[in-house]
């Protein structure tokens, strides 16, 4: 019998260009890879003092004495970058959260960051699409979180606005200026063809400043993964304001931004595990790249899967301009095999601070000596003419350095993630494995330096290091960090 497809959907990008370019007020908002300060934080500083924090998910854990209520936790980045010890976890019993911990609501199944109300914190936005609304089951929440100078604190939620006619609102989500007033818009999608962008002006008491709704083409309905599966944002046409990508099981759709809502532009790739964005070619357009884990029976690109970079140009994402990258690949170490799921997660950042980001991609499937499904991640170098397979990196539980041993099912690299934690100018990898444990769930850090990502000083810590126990249940900490 084949082998079941890993079917937890994958993580939107966080941010688009656009709103770092744009953002009013002073404020400079840094993109997933890393490079533009803030004036009082980063988009992804929770607390503001500086440094880029690690929001993770552990949709599967214990929280109000519910089972697989949910939960995230955010450790905080400092000189000496990530630690267990210097975090906070929120649920939707933590004060000020709307609502409250009901079981099997997996709050944090889906995450992304910006900062919505402009006020130099970044905010973290939490989808969880099981969350049952009134009579409505699985009808799905979104939940702002507000960064302040204490970290996350209090919420707001962004309430649904055509809830008969999908469900699991939440299930997708992205942070991009779609509409070109330099603040910050926040995109959603459901089961259905509905995408909604809540537009930026964000306030606490209010949520935000107005909506618009564009239907995306060609989306699967009636059969899972229903609907808008993944979301993204980039400013692939460099015209100021970020495009907003679909993914779909039936492929990704590209829709160029505007102050009228978004329009369609262009289709890339077979429909996709994962989306990620960014500029690897530094040539001023955002490049869009897309993570493919488990190839349909008619595509012949891979066996084990792919990732695929499509390069931004002044019409926006260029399809006749791309770069398919397997395990095969010239420079890729390991084989392209069944079942791998290469491509399951993606993230891009500059790991070596040559100013041109690198993209990470992991197989939570990879099978290593005996252990089946350990998971592996490969770092893949950017330069002027884009990603390269050459010098590309690879890491498992086995690597010299990495904390831990290969066991069957760990799914290391369930997320991936790149941010310079501890500021020295290169982008640290952060690794999760929901399934380290009998699906406790464990995250790994490993930081950037001159030559690439390097094992020395990595950090590895689980669920019950930051307060999540497991009290008979699976929290799957590390299914899922903001921004990978």
């Amino acid at each position: 019998m084949p082998r079941p497809h890993h079917t937890r959907s994958r993580r939107p990008v966080v941010l688009g260009a656009a709103v770092a370019a744009a953002l009013a007020g002073g404020l400079v908002v840094s993109l997933p890879g890393g490079a533009s300060a803030a004036a009082s934080g980063l988009a992804d500083d929770f607390n503001g003092d500086g440094y880029r924090d690690l929001a993770t998910g552990a949709p599967g854990a214990v929280a109000g004495g519910k089972a697989k209520a949910g939960a995230i936790v955010v450790n905080y980045g400092s000189s000496s970058g990530i630690s267990a010890a210097r975090h906070k976890t929120t649920s939707q019993d933590s004060t000020g959260v709307p609502g409250g911990s009901e079981t099997s609501d997996r709050f944090g199944t889906e995450l992304a960051h910006g900062d919505l109300n402009r006020d130099g914190y970044g905010d973290l936005v939490v989808g969880t699409p099981l969350e049952d609304v009134g009579s409505d089951a699985d009808g799905g929440s979104v939940t702002i979180l507000w960064g302040s100078s204490s970290g996350l604190t209090g919420g707001t939620a962004i309430s649904d606005p055509n809830a008969s006619g999908h469900d699991r609102f939440g299930q997708s989500l992205a942070v991009g200026d779609f509409t070109g007033d330099g603040k910050a818009d926040l995109a959603v999608g459901s089961t259905g063809k509905d995408v909604w962008i809540f537009k930026g002006g964000f306030t606490k008491s209010g949520g935000a400043a107005g909506k618009l709704r564009f239907d995306a083409t060609r989306i699967n309905t009636g059969d899972y993964p229903d609907g808008v599966v993944q979301l993204a944002a980039g400013d692939f046409d460099a015209d100021g304001t970020d495009d907003v990508v679909v993914g779909s099981f039936k492929g990704n759709f590209v829709y160029r931004g505007a102050s009228t809502g978004p329009t369609l532009q262009t289709e890339a790739g077979e429909g996709s595990s994962t989306l990620t964005v960014a500029d690897f070619d530094r040539d001023g357009h955002d490049d869009l790249a897309v993570g493919t884990d488990y190839p349909s029976v008619t595509d012949q690109t891979a066996k084990g899967g792919y990732a695929t970079v499509f390069y931004g140009g002044t019409a926006g994402v260029d399809t006749t301009r791309s770069a398919v990258f397997t395990q095969d690949t010239a420079g890729v170490p390991g084989a392209d095999e069944y079942w791998d799921s290469f491509g399951s997660a993606l993230a891009a950042g500059d790991v070596n601070g040559d100013g041109y980001p690198d993209l990470a991609v992991a197989a939570n499937f990879e099978s290593i000596g005996a252990a089946d499904q350990t998971g592996a991640v490969w770092v893949l170098r950017g330069g002027a003419s884009g990603l390269t397979g050459t010098g590309a990196q690879f890491f498992s539980q086995d690597t010299a350095g990495v904390p831990g041993a290969n066991e069957s099912s760990d799914l290391f690299g369930d997320a991936v993630h790149l941010a310079d934690h501890n500021k020295d100018g290169r982008a640290d990898l952060s690794i999760g494995a929901a399934g380290e444990n009998s699906d406790d769930g464990a995250v790994w850090i490993l930081r950037g330096s001159t030559s690439g990502i390097t094992t020395t000083g990595a950090v590895n810590f689980g669920a019950a290091s930051v307060g999540i126990g497991k009290a008979g249940q699976d929290p799957v900490f590390g299914d899922v960090m903001s921004g990978s």
